[in-house]
């Protein structure tokens, strides 16, 4: 879908006459014929672009771009009065419950414990329903702010090609001067998520810790991560607000930008990359040793942390410890120059923890220090982001995190460059993002959003049904293992990694998917708003080929246009008419995105999933060298290697060839082939399944999870094997010992056999030990061993009958 398309079908109704007119700009950067179209020249060449189309164009586009920030700053300042308006209702409401007594306490102090009389009960549920629409306004807005955005961007793209007169830097200032893209929505979440949660709980929202984690030292926690891209941000906030409020760190003060930006400094040795293999591979013990701060670069408060990998089969889970230090004694800390007892002394004073609790912070303290100055750790990689956490207070049983604006920032001094020096983090730079003062190498933008969600549910227990369908819709995209520190280590030093995590080549990929039926912001009275993701398939490069619009030009020909010419003159009425044909495209693109179904119907995951692939291989989906021979040549490395694939494919096809030729002469009967449905392959078209190769010099880690089970199970197939080709041994002495002459021969071969299989197995189990010992991700069955001892058992048993008959004839 080219970008008019999509401006068609995601056009919110009442903001119409508001976009930009993304159609009539396009048009005018078409000039007059040179000469008149005629049935046999349907299109002849254009007149050159000159000083006054380019004036009559920038002058159009200035027009849409005060009509677009003039309607952005009229809608915002609308929503802000709502939202003030919706305050003061709220609060007197609840003072009027409080009043009248109608407003107790849980048992928990949680959730209210009450009957409210009848209008109290009204009210909130009327309260209920207008936050309900302003975030649906919301939602609309911060829609119609970046589909305008993104289409002044590309019709400037356009223009730019078109008539090669370069006119992006000099609006690039325009656009500045009316900035009505930049506008943030976090403070308008913040405040209508405690609305919410006030008027959802009837007036007594839950009451709890909303330090952010400060008063907790350990966290274990089931976490799985996700990508989101940035069309599909402010809906996300604005539907999870609507189960979990807003975590607010502060809720005395004033929410401000700096208030959700967290910053982090992870270390390493240049040298030997320890923790980033460590970290990337998930082996068992693997630490992540990191400095974070909250706030700007002017917080005092830093927390020294340690992340420590356990493996599932150890029983332990992954465990985050930390402790805090001033600022100013960083530096001396990481350098050994004061010592851990003084850094707890002040605690020890206070009185505020127990002796316990501090002893084991000055254990970890010690171990960090030790690790940082026994294997020089330097700071190597910094991550930026700002967080929106969605918590309820004192509750930590459904956490949900949304890092936007990601950006990663090299922090190591080498190269040449000076960047940190010898403090513990670089100066030249605060929470200013985008960071433009940093040169392109130092600096990398992440793309998406990461969402985490962290549950800790008991055994027994699910998490509540709106997670699963959040994690399930067409938001967010699952990228399990998704690590700031490994993705900023691996693009920022592509000299110096070369082992890159498994989500690399997906980088290249458009996140987006189709929407999922009746999931998203709805409207209190309408069906569920959708996105700006409707289509997945959104082509991001220039909207339609020249030839392509010449010829869809031609139509003026047709002579029923040319009947309405005088209509088509008129701008209102043609603007009318295209509003009405985009209404009524909206409407059926809403209304036919799925059909409706049962409740054993396959979802939209499942049908993507059953949609046939095509030029599939027998090949991985990451191809990487091997990790004991990365430096030498690809040729001299993989010699041995490509004649045993090829055997192994030509097996395994004769094999299939084989079994096929069995069932088709096989008496059953046989189902008439169906032609593969269209309605159920959603992403049209042929699916294939891409192969990603990596990079010269290069490897791609596939994560494999390895389990002492895994040893076992490669040796139980082993004396499997070894049973078998002992038996084979068995059958062989038998005949040597007490058969004839033709007995000798038929002992020979299966004696072969049976050393051949007891060769082949051991052979086997080492290679599979080996790379379970490397935690590399091969295929670990075995194709062609079974279907060799079954034809060399087959060549011994006919050797034997064939002896035995022609010393049957000699007799």
């Amino acid at each position: 879908m080219h970008f008019g398309q999509q401006l068609r079908t995601s056009l919110i109704k009442d903001y119409y006459y508001y976009y930009i007119a993304y159609g009539d700009l396009k048009d005018r950067l078409k000039t007059p014929y040179e000469t008149d179209p005629t049935p046999d020249r349907p299109n002849p060449k254009r007149r050159p672009w000159d000083e006054n189309d380019e004036k009559a164009f920038v002058g159009e586009l200035e027009s849409e771009l005060d009509k677009v920030f003039t309607f952005q700053r009229v809608k915002t300042e609308e929503v802000i009065r709502r939202l003030r308006a919706t305050e003061r209702e709220v609060a007197e409401v609840i003072d009027r419950v409080k009043k009248t007594g109608q407003l107790r306490p849980s048992a928990n102090g949680n959730f209210p414990d009450q009957d409210l009389d009848e209008e109290s009960e009204e009210d909130f549920q009327l309260l209920e329903y207008d936050i309900n629409d302003i975030i649906a306004d919301v939602h609309d807005l911060a829609q119609f702010t970046r589909l305008n955005y993104t289409g002044f961007q590309k019709i400037i793209k356009k223009h730019d090609k078109q008539t090669q007169w370069h006119l992006k830097p000099v609006f690039a200032t325009r656009l500045k001067a009316k900035p009505f893209f930049k506008d943030n929505y976090d403070a308008m979440i913040v405040k209508l998520s405690k609305l919410y949660d006030d008027v959802r709980t009837r007036g007594n929202p839950a009451k709890g810790d909303s330090a952010a984690g400060g008063g907790q030292q350990n966290f274990v926690r089931q976490t799985t991560k996700y990508w989101v891209h940035p069309d599909n941000i402010t809906e996300l906030k604005l539907i999870i607000l609507k189960h979990l409020p807003v975590l607010v760190f502060n809720p005395s003060k004033e929410f401000e930008a700096k208030d959700s930006a967290i910053s982090s400094i992870y270390y390493d040795n240049p040298e030997t990359w320890e923790l980033y293999t460590g970290r990337l591979k998930k082996t068992e013990g693997a630490e992540a040793i990191r400095l974070r701060w909250y706030g700007g670069m002017d917080t005092e408060t830093i927390f020294i942390e340690r992340k420590t990998h356990r493996e599932d089969w150890t029983g332990e889970k992954s465990v985050k410890a930390r402790f805090s230090l001033k600022e100013k004694k960083v530096n001396d800390f990481l350098e050994g120059k004061i010592t851990v007892e003084s850094v707890f002394e002040k605690m020890r004073k206070d009185g505020k923890k127990s002796e316990k609790e501090i002893a084991d912070l000055e254990q970890l303290a010690r171990e960090i220090q030790y690790r940082v100055i026994k294997r020089k750790f330097v700071p190597v990689t910094r991550s930026f982001y700002n967080r929106t956490a969605f918590q309820l207070p004192g509750d930590a049983r459904v956490r949900i995190s949304l890092d936007t604006e990601l950006t990663m920032v090299r922090e190591d001094n080498m190269d040449g460059r000076d960047r940190a020096g010898k403090n513990w983090r670089r100066m030249d730079i605060g929470i200013d993002y985008p960071f433009s003062q940093l040169p392109a190498e130092d600096v990398e933008r992440f793309p998406y959003a990461v969402l985490e969600v962290k549950l800790q549910t008991t055994a027994g227990n699910e998490p509540p049904t709106w997670v699963p369908e959040l994690i399930g819709s067409h938001l967010v995209e699952a990228v399990p293992k998704f690590s700031k520190f490994i993705h900023g280590t691996a693009t920022l030093l592509p000299t110096r990694i070369s082992l890159l995590p498994f989500w690399m080549p997906q980088m290249d990929v458009d996140i987006r998917k189709p929407i999922t039926r009746g999931f998203g912001i709805q409207r209190p009275g309408q069906t569920a708003s959708y996105s700006t993701s409707d289509d997945p398939l959104e082509d991001d490069s220039e909207d339609d080929d020249d030839n392509a619009e010449d010829n869809q030009d031609s139509s003026t020909m047709n002579p029923k246009r040319l009947d309405n010419a005088d209509a088509e003159s008129d701008p209102n009425i043609r603007r009318l008419r295209e509003a009405r044909d985009a209404m009524e495209e909206y409407d059926l693109a809403r209304g036919m995105d799925e059909p409706p179904t049962t409740a054993n119907a396959l979802d939209i995951e499942e049908r993507i999933a059953n949609v046939p692939i095509t030029n599939t291989d027998d090949y991985p989906l990451y191809d990487s060298d091997d990790e004991d021979h990365s430096d030498q040549d690809t040729s001299q490395k993989n010699t041995w290697f490509r004649p045993r694939k090829v055997f192994e494919h030509h097996i395994v096809r004769a094999r299939d060839y084989l079994w096929r030729g069995l069932k088709a002469i096989a008496p059953v009967p046989h189902p008439t082939p169906i032609p593969p449905s269209t309605k159920d392959n959603v992403l049209g078209g042929n699916v294939e399944a891409k192969r990603f190769k990596a990079p010269t010099g290069k490897r791609i880690h596939v994560p494999v999870r390895v389990e002492p089970k895994v040893y076992f199970a490669a040796e139980r197939t082993f004396l499997s094997w070894l049973e078998f080709g002992i038996y084979l041994g068995t059958i062989a002495v038998g005949l040597l010992n007490f058969g004839d002459n033709v007995s000798f021969y038929s002992a020979w071969a299966f004696t072969v056999v049976a050393c051949a299989t007891l060769l082949y197995s051991a052979g086997l189990y080492l290679w599979r030990v080996r790379m379970i010992r490397m935690r590399r991700a091969v295929r670990y069955h075995d194709a062609i061993g079974p279907s060799l001892l079954c034809a060399g058992l087959l060549i011994a048993v006919l050797i034997n009958f064939a002896l035995v008959l022609a010393g049957g004839k000699k007799r």
